[in-house]
C-alpha cells in the first residue's frame, strides 16, 4: 500500500503538553482545597478529552455531573491562557513534518482536546503544516469514533486505507482500526509499547523519523 496521508494525534504524539494540562487542573483543584495530582498521575488521565480528565482528577466524593461541569469550565479558562507555556514538540517531530511536506504527504491533526484549543496549540507550534486540524466539538464524536477521521479522508479524496493514523494511546489505535486506517503507535507518549500493540498498533515508533520507513 502506498500511503498518501497521515493523521496525527496531538497530545503525547506531536507535543508534550503534560505539564501545562496538569498545572491548569491543579490550579483549579487548589482553589477548591481539593488534593492535587502528580504529573505521573496526569499521564494516565490524558487521552479521552479534558472533561474526562477533570472527572478523574476530582475526589470521588465530589465527582458529580454539576461539579465536573463547573470544574471543566474553570479548567478550560486556566488552560486557555497557559496552553503553550511549557508545551513543546517532541524531539524530531519538526524534522519529520518537514520531510513529510517535502514528499507531498497530506497531514492532519485529530485530537480529543477541545477544538478551540487543538487549533490554537497546533497553529502556534506547527504553523502551515496541516491542512486539517480537528478537535472535540461534541462528545459523541470523541475518539475512538472514526467519524472525523473518515471526514478528513473524504476532504483529501483518499481512501481510509491510504492513510496512516499515528497516536500514543489505545484510543488512537482503536480509532485507526474503526476508520480502516493503518494504526501506528509512538513510544514517547503517555502509554507503553505493550498497551499500543495490544490495542492494535501495526507498528510502534521509537523516534519520529522511523515513520519515514513506512513510506
Amino acid at each position: 500500500m502506498i500511503f498518501k496521508g497521515i493523521i496525527f494525534d496531538l497530545d503525547g504524539t506531536l507535543v508534550d503538553s503534560l505539564h501545562d494540562i496538569s498545572d491548569a487542573m491543579n490550579t483549579v483543584l487548589t482553589k477548591l482545597n481539593y488534593p492535587t495530582h502528580s504529573y505521573d498521575d496526569y499521564q494516565y488521565f490524558i487521552g479521552s478529552g479534558l472533561r474526562n480528565l477533570v472527572s478523574k482528577a476530582l475526589p470521588a466524593s465530589e465527582s458529580t455531573e454539576d461539579q465536573i461541569e463547573i470544574c471543566f469550565l474553570n479548567m478550560i479558562n486556566e488552560y486557555r491562557t497557559s496552553c503553550t507555556h511549557k508545551t513543546k514538540p517532541y524531539e524530531g517531530i519538526v524534522k519529520l513534518l518537514n520531510d513529510l511536506v517535502s514528499r507531498n504527504i497530506k497531514l492532519a491533526v485529530f485530537s480529543n482536546k477541545a477544538d478551540e484549543l487543538t487549533k490554537k496549540i497546533t497553529a502556534e507550534i506547527f504553523p502551515n503544516y496541516f491542512s486539517e486540524i480537528v478537535g472535540l466539538s461534541t462528545e459523541s464524536l470523541k475518539k475512538p469514533n472514526p467519524f472525523e477521521a473518515i471526514e478528513i479522508s473524504k476532504s483529501w479524496n483518499l481512501k481510509p486505507e491510504e492513510i496512516i493514523f499515528v497516536g500514543d494511546s489505545d484510543i488512537d489505535m482503536q480509532t485507526a482500526i474503526n476508520a480502516n486506517m493503518h494504526a501506528v503507535g509512538v513510544s514517547w507518549g503517555y502509554r507503553t509499547e505493550e498497551e499500543l500493540i495490544a490495542s492494535g498498533a501495526k507498528l510502534v515508533l521509537n523516534k519520529p523519523l522511523d515513520l519515514i520507513q513506512i513510506l
